[in-house]
């Protein structure tokens, strides 16, 4: 089984100048799960694929979301990424920028090294993922300064910025390993619902996970007052007076422990963390339904027990 951390390792960014590719480098050297690589070499397992026929795809995968998180970390001003100095703060916003945009570039290279055959099949579904994880960022951006935002447009919002590339990750390996094409869209269903589940998950751990293992500060969504299932579910569940005091701490824009505490208690008050568990129980359990219509075997397994273990995680 290939180690993916080692084939990411084992990418080379010694190239010049330094200043464009070090922090490229600096960026991919910082772990993480690696769960995009390791979907798509388990989607071509799970057909009795070659994994390693699927490793530039799942290579490209990995450059291009280690790409998005450069440029997210410059919009949301975010200081540390897996527990390190995120790439704007270590260098500047314009490094953060410019070496984004290369590895973008890279990921398209890294793309020319899957099999000839499938080629035309995986660029389409590559650029067709790259353009709605766009769509999803902005919605995101866009959602700061509306009020009208509705848990429906969150999740078609998260759906667009995270799902579909773990869901285009499995089907990338499934094209690869030979899936026919209902096999493909199960496997894809199963990833569409794997990140919903992944990114209320994330929601979840922002106000309520523990910053030595999250990897950064707690609280953040809330002091930028992000629209998360969190918040949108406090909003729709609020008595007049929970709204009215979740509205005053809204309306204040600086950073403060006092903020973060006081919407976490809301959250609770209001059982919007509850809701939050229980939306992440439900796209869990949606995921492993998809799971059935495929082939039973060791990846099958795999897969299962990974939604059940992303729907538990701590970071």
């Amino acid at each position: 089984m290939i180690d993916v951390n080692e084939a990411i390792s084992g990418l080379d960014w010694s190239k010049e100048p330094q200043g464009l590719y070090a922090p490229i480098g600096y960026a991919l050297s910082s772990g993480g799960k690696r769960l995009r690589m390791q979907l798509v070499l388990a989607g071509c397992r799970l057909f009795g694929g070659d994994e390693q026929r699927a490793l530039p795809f799942a290579e490209a995968i990995e450059v291009f979301h280690n790409f998005t998180l450069l440029h997210d970390d410059v919009m949301d001003r975010a200081d540390v990424r897996r527990g390190m100095p995120t790439v704007h703060v270590k260098w500047n916003d314009n490094t953060a920028i410019l070496s984004g945009d290369q590895m973008l570039i890279e990921a398209y290279h890294l793309l020319e090294g899957v099999p000839t055959e499938h080629l035309p099949e995986l660029f389409k579904l590559f650029t067709k993922t790259a353009t709605e994880i766009c769509e999803g960022q902005q919605y995101d951006v866009e959602f700061e300064t509306r009020d009208d935002v509705q848990i429906s447009d969150y999740i078609e919002m998260i759906r667009l910025k995270t799902s579909v590339l773990l869901a285009a990750a499995l089907q990338g390996g499934a094209i690869i390993g030979g899936a026919s094409k209902a096999e493909q869209q199960a496997l894809y269903e199963y990833g569409i619902h794997l990140g919903l589940a992944f990114q209320i998950q994330d929601d979840l751990l922002d106000c309520f996970g523990d910053p030595k293992t999250f990897g950064k500060a707690i609280g953040g969504d809330i002091s930028c007052n992000k629209k998360t299932y969190l918040l949108l579910s406090a909003l729709k569940n609020a008595d007049d007076a929970q709204r009215a005091e979740l509205n005053r701490w809204l309306a204040q824009t600086a950073p403060s422990a006092e903020k973060i505490s006081a919407v976490k208690d809301l959250y609770i008050a209001t059982r919007a963390r509850e809701a939050a568990e229980q939306a992440i129980a439900e796209h869990t359990q949606q995921a492993l339904d998809c799971l059935k219509e495929l082939p039973q075997n060791d990846e099958t397994r795999h897969l299962e027990q990974m939604a059940k273990s992303l729907a538990k995680r701590n970071a």
